[in-house]
């Protein structure tokens, strides 16, 4: 009887570890993804000003401009959904969709860009287009934080016997932040 009671015990304790360690390790993720979410804010609050600046010179080109303002905020729009749910596989393939298409119309307006001098010498477009550039490499360091998290989490979950421990108090899969087309794995040049 008491070596029934004493296994009972090791195995209660044994499920307590793991449910723990899985409940640091989920948090551990949800930090890294707030990583991702504070650069991507900064990121989307930087465009507006970047819009603005452009507007001055680039009259004849609002449909570029309205284009960048709209993708902004889709990208904003998945953005909060991804913060409200780090992990949710839709939400982050919704936010990488988002994100590649920012990518692409910022990617147009300094193209267009190119065709005023004046812009590309102006001081403020520079120091924009200097903080868009940080704060895209910041993004993917911050996104290869949390795509390491991510994975020690859902190898914790997924090996024997600590799966069965996930299963019984609902630990589910994180996913990763992974961008699906090759040519939006660069970051957008603001080179002016």
């Amino acid at each position: 009887m008491v070596v029934v009671i004493g296994l009972i015990g090791l195995l209660g304790l044994f499920a307590m570890g793991v449910y723990n360690g899985l409940v640091k390790l989920r948090n551990m993720y949800r930090n890294s993804f707030s990583q991702i979410d504070v650069q991507l804010k900064r990121r989307h609050d930087l465009i507006p000003n970047l819009v603005e600046t452009a507007k001055a010179y680039m009259a004849h080109e609002s449909g570029t401009l309205e284009a960048v303002i709209a993708a902004r905020n889709g990208a904003e729009s998945a953005r909060q959904a991804a913060a409200a749910n780090p992990g949710d596989p839709d939400a982050l393939a919704q936010l990488g969709k988002a994100e590649a298409g920012l990518g692409g119309v910022l990617g147009r307006l300094f193209a267009v860009a190119e065709a005023y001098p004046d812009l590309k010498a102006n001081q403020n477009m520079m120091q924009l287009s200097e903080e868009l550039t940080t704060t895209e490499n910041k993004v993917a360091f911050a996104r290869q934080a949390y795509n390491d998290s991510v994975l020690a989490f859902n190898n914790k979950r997924e090996v024997f016997p600590n799966n069965i421990v996930a299963g019984m108090f609902g630990f589910s899969e994180a996913a990763l932040f992974e961008i699906d087309v090759e040519a939006e794995r660069e970051a957008p040049k603001v080179q002016f």
